[in-house]
């Protein structure tokens, strides 16, 4: 029978009558350090639904469904799959959409569904086609973004006139009838039907 070294009786001593290291949380409450990776809280006013975080998010927690017939984005996020590593908050491109808090962590719950978090933005449909071009809010910033530059491409009018507010809607809004034409460049068409208009009309010059 081996008995004890005397070193590991004095460290046996001295934990006795050392305090705890680890903290008496949920018993008492725990105040995290600076930087803490916590919960991810989302600033709807400067998130502008554009699916950078869920093609960066690892597990899969943050997710997109695009309802066309209300025109609406749902975004969920399921902090019961999250892992808490930052990569929707380094890759957003607002810098201001998302932030791990430090102080908000303690999401245990009995109910996984209590832990989801739904949110809706405002779609741009393509007016020929139906297809999803991106949220009203990312067409916006990207505007914002690009200054006077934005102005180099072929410009939806219709947006322009929301963000300039220079004639009522039903002035500028044009309805696409018997297929694309020339004028409808300045409607709002998604990436590919304004490729046919400018293959058709510009290129062969139709």
């Amino acid at each position: 029978m081996k008995y004890p070294k005397i070193r590991e009786l004095g460290e046996a001593v001295v934990s006795l009558f050392t305090p705890a290291y680890t903290s008496k949380f949920p018993a008492e409450p725990h105040i995290p350090f600076e930087k803490f990776r916590g919960k991810p809280v989302v600033d709807d006013d400067n998130c502008v639904g554009c699916e950078t975080c869920a093609n960066v998010c690892p597990p899969g927690a943050i997710t997109f469904t695009d309802d066309r017939e209300k025109g609406i984005r749902i975004i969920s996020r399921d902090y019961g799959k999250c892992i808490f590593c930052g990569q929707c908050q380094d890759h957003c491109i607002t810098k201001k959409g998302v932030t791990l808090s430090d102080k908000i962590y303690d999401i245990a719950v009995f109910d996984r569904e209590k832990v989801v978090e739904y949110q809706e933005k405002e779609l741009v449909i393509c007016r020929n086609c139906g297809a999803v071009i991106t949220t009203k809010e990312h067409l916006h910033y990207m505007h914002r973004k690009l200054g006077p530059r934005a102005f180099s491409s072929i410009l939806n009018l219709n947006m322009l006139n929301e963000k300039l507010r220079l004639s009522e809607g039903h002035e500028t809004e044009v309805e696409i009838k018997d297929g694309l034409k020339r004028k409808d460049m300045f409607n709002i068409i998604c990436p590919n039907c304004l490729r046919q208009v400018l293959v058709k009309y510009i290129v062969k010059g139709a």
